[in-house]
């Protein structure tokens, strides 16, 4: 048994949001010796309406949290109770993720210690097809009077543990809590096995549900701490904790460098569609400003011009045409220049913006139009989009300064064709019918602005 008092708890809350979330009760047994000793039961008022799905599941009305004490009026009192006591539960990455930022909200710092019954199962029982609190006391016959209440739920996980206890050889036990022990910061749904081989290098991993959901996709230039510090912080962070409680399997992809990793992060995120990725999923039309050499104002294109020679400059790449002209427009209130002018407003004479003192004229050749234009170029300057500065397709070798494996890009007017592991693969890459992506197009810019700083060799193809 362990050495220290250990404390049966199950909290209820008004969601699943451990930040913003509320508990509204707390049902804890304490066991020393094999023996419950103590019992700390109570009703919290969350300080909020609890949610009808939440009230229908768990039988907690708002009526019945009236007169309840705040989680404030009851922290000094708990934590004394609660003392140095592990903590068990069934998910205890949950509640444990919930009385850390209740006892912060209430000005206490708590980080108890836990062992996570349902890792614990997944251990003793890795045949069983689900390892939640209801299953396993189906599995082993122990009744609940209620599901989903405080109380009936600590004391059947003290009862499934004590049947644990007596049903299973000590030796295989404490080597089950041994192995949960060692791998308590993994979410409960995750075997230790997926990452045991985990490497400390460049690449992209892979987070997946039930069913192998889609759920998240990462890259990092350290794969093993960026994966571990996922389960680290997700009692601080929402998107963290959510990913926590719905992983159920890890793949991932070692890369040549960190531009591979973000080159492959981009690529799989626009073919997989992770629920949870949100900045690189897949565009529809870009828009560019387009000014040609020889004109006063610009014209809105297609994003596709950036991978074609232009003779004029090319501004921005927008995901719609409204965000393109309230960008433009934003350039022009900052900058005095004419709206009418750069085309975002019909009419003739002096546009409104002159007259009220916030264009300098080119709309009532009050100022030169080829003095107008030069500034707005000037003031777009932050915008412009890079010209490629090669005369066709070029081949990036890229590999880590720790070494490993080498990889050979191949990019056409900022199109990417493709990655070789040998030049001569490279070589015969041509892309199926590549198209511009703003994704790909960042990142290329961005590496090879300083293509040494990143142990990258450029050649002509």
């Amino acid at each position: 048994m362990h050495d220290t008092p250990l404390v049966f708890i199950d909290i209820e809350t008004t969601g699943t949001r451990a930040t913003r979330d509320r508990i509204t009760e707390i049902a804890a047994l304490k066991v020393v010796d094999g023996d419950v000793v103590d019992r700390f039961v109570c009703l919290i008022h969350p300080q909020t309406s609890v949610p009808a799905h939440i009230s229908q599941l768990t039988g907690i009305y708002d009526d019945m949290l009236a007169n309840a004490p705040t989680f404030s009026d009851i922290a000094e009192k708990l934590l004394a109770w609660l003392g140095s006591a592990c903590l068990v539960a069934h998910n205890a990455r949950f509640d444990a993720s919930f009385l850390r930022n209740e006892f912060k909200r209430a000005g206490h710092r708590y980080q108890p210690s836990v062992i996570c019954t349902l890792r614990l199962a997944r251990r003793l029982h890795p045949t069983l097809p689900t390892h939640n609190l209801t299953a396993l006391l189906a599995h082993y016959d122990i009744p609940r009077a209620r599901q989903h209440r405080a109380e009936d739920d600590a004391n059947a996980l003290w009862e499934l543990w004590l049947t644990w206890r007596r049903e299973c050889e000590t030796e295989r036990f404490q080597a089950a809590l041994t192995d949960e022990q060692r791998h308590r910061s993994l979410p409960a749904q995750l075997s230790s096995d997926q990452i045991a081989d985990l490497p400390s290098a460049p690449g992209v991993y892979l987070f997946y549900g039930h069913n192998r959901l889609p759920l998240y996709v990462g890259k990092s230039v350290n794969l093993r701490s960026r994966v571990l510090g996922h389960f680290q912080r997700d009692h601080q962070d929402d998107k963290e904790m959510r990913l926590a409680q719905q992983i159920q399997h890890i793949e991932w992809e070692e890369t040549a460098g960190d531009m591979s990793a973000q080159l492959r992060e981009a690529q799989l995120v626009k073919t997989l569609m992770p629920i949870m990725n949100r900045q690189l999923r897949r565009q529809g039309s870009l828009k560019a400003w387009y000014w040609p050499s020889d004109a006063l104002c610009p014209t809105l294109v297609s994003g596709k011009a950036i991978s074609q020679p232009q003779p004029g400059k090319l501004f921005g790449l927008f995901r719609s045409a409204k965000e393109a002209k309230e960008a433009l427009r934003s350039v022009a209130e900052e900058h005095g220049l004419c709206p009418r002018v750069l085309g975002l407003e019909k009419g003739k004479g002096r546009c409104f913006a002159q007259q009220l003192g916030k264009c300098r004229g080119a709309c009532c050749q009050q100022e030169p139009l080829e003095a107008h234009s030069l500034r707005a170029q000037r003031a777009l300057a932050k915008l412009q989009v890079s010209a490629w500065p090669w005369p066709s397709r070029i081949v990036i070798r890229e590999q880590s300064r720790r070494g490993g494996p080498i990889a050979y890009h191949v990019v056409d007017h900022w199109c990417y064709l493709g990655s070789a592991t040998t030049h001569r693969c490279a070589q015969a890459l041509t892309g199926d019918a590549p198209q511009f992506d703003v994704d790909t197009y960042r990142i290329f810019n961005r590496f090879l602005s300083a293509p040494d700083q990143h142990g990258l060799t450029i050649a002509p193809l």
